[in-house]
């Protein structure tokens, strides 16, 4: 590698735990997932992991596109439970706006633990029953779009030294939509967007049962892992919105009782201690996220709200951040604040509409990219 390139992640999801249905097992499937790369470059790496898992999961074949991916030269390879594995650096030439795809096939029975739900423009992959990880394309009998994604986790490339990567780092609002909108936005820049978001998850706690393992892992277990990201020089970080709306009492479920609502103190210390020194010591920038607008969510109440307002204005005034992306000013209805604004709003009061994601990606791009003259192009 010469000293004008560098690895830098191109594409990244976090790895969760998948939700436990009736089956949890897989057996002669294919799974492909297109990624549109943002960089061009001469070298391509894969992580993939078994992070959540039980089992060792063995991928049989993994090729992107015709090419195979080797492990320390086998076509094949065990992920062990709990673990990840990074592939062999593999000479492959792409282009900034090519499309890659990722395949994989499990020929024995697999354990489908590790894998972590995405939405939006950019994040769709595909099941196939059988064996078509080299096919040209997918049989259309046999063939499902699916939103799941299964044991790949990071795509590095080696490209200019003068490419970096933005993570955004959170729960549901991040597993969704504004991530790939911003991807979009900052497309011929030399910055690329690595999302590390799981629905569900909190800053301080996790859940242990069947019902809500697939709410992820808690922060201080996560974040040490989905910060491997080559290249990276900056993360957001929009996360703690399920602290404070997760608690219900154990007279109303079980798994969710009142010892878990934190107070905003203890919120504001666990971002710092768990996010913001980490990652200041890996020399990152921190940019904080505000939490957005739950009012109409079915467990709202006015202390929630208090809560939320409390932990924004630190968020927004706190000296330890680098910035604060204001995301609850850009979708906030301008007369009732504590609502989102026409249009915005999914339709649950907690998840944002894609236009509000779209708004979102928008005031990311501003405070990022233009304040911190990273744009090449626009």
């Amino acid at each position: 590698m010469s000293d004008s390139n560098k690895w830098v992640a191109c594409w990244g999801n976090a790895t969760s735990i998948s939700n436990r249905g009736e089956a949890i097992y897989a057996k002669d499937l294919t799974l492909r997932y297109p990624v549109r790369m943002c960089f061009s470059g001469t070298m391509l790496r894969f992580r993939f992991s078994n992070l959540t898992g039980t089992e060792p999961v063995t991928l049989d074949k993994v090729f992107v596109n015709h090419t195979p991916i080797t492990f320390d030269g086998e076509t094949s390879v065990s992920l062990m439970p709990g673990k990840e594995r990074e592939s062999d650096a593999i000479s492959y030439v792409v282009q900034r706006g090519d499309t890659i795809e990722v395949s994989m096939y499990m020929a024995g029975y697999t354990q489908m633990n590790s894998g972590t739900l995405i939405t939006g423009p950019l994040s769709k992959g595909y099941y196939a029953y059988g064996d078509f990880a080299d096919a040209d394309k997918l049989p259309l009998d046999l063939t499902r779009h699916t939103n799941w994604f299964f044991f790949l986790n990071t795509i590095d490339v080696l490209t200019s030294a003068d490419n970096h990567a933005i993570v955004c780092y959170g729960d549901s609002i991040t597993a969704q939509s504004w991530p790939d909108y911003m991807s979009q936005k900052a497309f011929g820049t030399n910055v690329s967007i690595i999302r590390r978001a799981v629905s569900g998850t909190r800053i301080l706690r996790q859940y242990d049962c069947i019902t809500y393992q697939a709410y992820g892992l808690k922060g201080a277990t996560r974040f040490p892992i989905e910060m491997n990201v080559a290249g990276a020089t900056d993360v957001i970080i929009q996360h703690g919105i399920n602290d404070i709306i997760h608690p219900v009492g154990t007279d109303v479920n079980p798994f969710r009782p009142w010892s878990d609502l934190p107070t905003v103190e203890e919120m504001e210390r666990g971002v710092e201690e768990i996010y913001v020194k980490p990652a200041k010591a890996m020399g990152l920038k921190v940019w904080s996220g505000t939490l957005l607008p739950i009012y109409g969510w079915r467990t709202y109440n006015e202390n929630r709200e208090t809560m939320r307002q409390a932990f924004n204005e630190w968020l927004r005034t706190s000296p330890i951040f680098d910035g604060c992306i204001d995301f609850d000013a850009a979708v906030r209805s301008v007369t009732t604040t504590k609502a989102f604004a026409d249009g915005f709003d999914s339709g649950d009061h907690l998840h944002p509409s894609e236009r509000a994601y779209e708004a979102m990606a928008q005031v990311a791009v501003d405070k990022l990219m233009i304040e911190q003259a990273y744009v090449t192009a626009r």
